[in-house]
């Protein structure tokens, strides 16, 4: 059956956005298309175009194939596992556009429909980092059912509102300082590097988000940032000792208590570029292999201007969440309890051909211990031993000497240096490496 797959058009005056509203009377999903006169102008005009997808609940459009359905890390059945699937897929957090949120800044948007897409699939990559990180990768929602603290808490994390670590506001806000005025489109990198700044600020998860730039994995640099106790022991003189102290805190009780985690929970981002302005094709095998890892965070990229957040495939189709959905911003109730229906999806996932993927994208992984990210590298490397695939970035022990990390950089949210960073933060993402055979 037809899929959808709504994508942006646009001529040398005009462009467009599709975006969907719920038609609470039909139980349906209405899509809406925006055209604007100009990209340069700001809130939506000219006039609108409709057409229904799917009834929420029907998994009609899935396709009926013998080939295995890949969801973050977990294989199914296209034939037998249909309800699996679907629960899996609703159980991922699903931002959407919102409007009637509190504005940006105190004066800016009150809505970021038509601008916000790539800054709500950055929100579910990490928001699928915070589920892994306190919930567990085979926890479901179940729609009514009464929810954890942890869940409610990892979504009160994104409440559109300016004091959420990931809300719109802060990732739009952290935008300003980088010079990418609010209501400006960001590149998946883009993304990954303001995520990275606001979850130094997320006491409760205490991730590390790393973003490995050119197209580099080093582990001992990972290895330093996960375990920081290992450089306060070769500062105390006993380098010998940092190996015995890698599985007992015996000997770290100098180190305060945010020092003595063994190892604090990584968030790998791998900002990459496939390709000149088409995925280049030797890629797609090993691109659909990273959704096959147990690690697997799935992937945000997309087309030009309408980002999504890929959390799978089948055959020769991505299946992903699509943010382009206009909903009212939600208001936490008392004790921090909220409806929480319209943050997951409830109706069949869209899908795309891999071939009509942008080539610029970013890759994540989560790996909650050093035994997880150890296993991450060894299947790494085992994928590029395979001479079918051709690896989509390298992984190395050590930083190479005429590579310069992006972590040596002040990324503070008061640095100055905009010109120093501007690759890191560049929304067309036009200074990466362009990997090619």
């Amino acid at each position: 059956m037809k899929t959808s797959r709504p994508f942006p058009d646009s001529t040398a005056a005009l462009s467009s956005y599709w975006s969907s509203e719920l038609d609470a009377e039909n139980n349906k999903q209405v899509r809406v298309k925006t055209v604007v006169m100009d990209a340069g102008v700001s809130g939506p005009l000219a006039a609108t175009l409709t057409y229904d997808t799917l009834r929420f609940g029907e998994f009609e459009d899935f396709p009926e194939t013998t080939e295995p359905v890949w969801i973050l890390g977990n294989e199914y059945s296209a034939l037998t596992e249909k309800e699996e699937i679907l629960s899996d897929v609703t159980s991922r957090l699903w931002f959407t556009y919102r409007k009637s949120f509190p504005p940006i800044g105190g004066t800016g948007p009150t809505s970021d429909t038509g601008w916000g897409c790539m800054l709500r699939c950055g929100q579910m990559i990490l928001g699928q980092a915070l589920m892994c990180r306190h919930l567990g990768r085979d926890w479901r929602w179940v729609r009514g059912q009464k929810q954890r603290q942890e869940y409610i808490s990892i979504l009160n994390a994104f409440i559109d509102k300016k004091d959420s670590y990931y809300s719109i506001h802060q990732i739009a806000q952290m935008g300003v300082g980088e010079g990418k005025p609010i209501g400006q489109w960001y590149g998946p990198n883009t993304v990954a590097q303001v995520l990275k700044k606001l979850a130094v600020f997320d006491t409760w998860s205490r991730l590390v988000v790393h973003v490995a730039m050119d197209n580099t994995v080093v582990i001992e640099e990972i290895k330093r940032l996960c375990m920081p106790w290992l450089d306060k022991a070769e500062v105390f003189g006993e380098p010998e000792r940092v190996g015995e102290l890698n599985g007992c805190l015996e000997g770290a009780c100098a180190l305060s208590e945010e020092e003595v985690a063994l190892w604090k929970p990584l968030v790998l981002l791998i900002p990459l570029r496939l390709g000149l302005s088409d995925i280049n094709g030797a890629y797609i095998e090993t691109l659909k292999k990273c959704f096959m890892l147990p690690q697997s965070l799935g992937v945000i990229g997309g087309k030009p201007n309408s980002a999504h957040y890929f959390i799978g495939y089948v055959g020769g189709e991505l299946i992903y969440l699509d943010p382009h959905t206009t909903q009212t911003a939600v208001e936490p109730c008392e004790h921090g309890q909220f409806p929480d229906d319209t943050y997951h999806c409830q109706h069949p996932p869209c899908r795309m051909h891999i071939c009509e993927l942008d080539p610029s994208i970013a890759v994540g992984f989560f790996c909650r211990t050093e035994d997880e990210f150890d296993d991450w590298c060894m299947r790494i490397r085992r994928l590029s031993c395979n001479k079918d695939n051709l690896p989509m970035f390298e992984l190395v022990d050590s930083q190479p000497s005429h590579l310069v990390g992006v972590d040596a950089i002040n990324l503070t949210p008061d640095f100055s240096d905009s010109e120093r960073l501007e690759r890191f933060f560049d929304s067309e993402d036009e200074e990466f490496e362009i990997l090619s055979l």
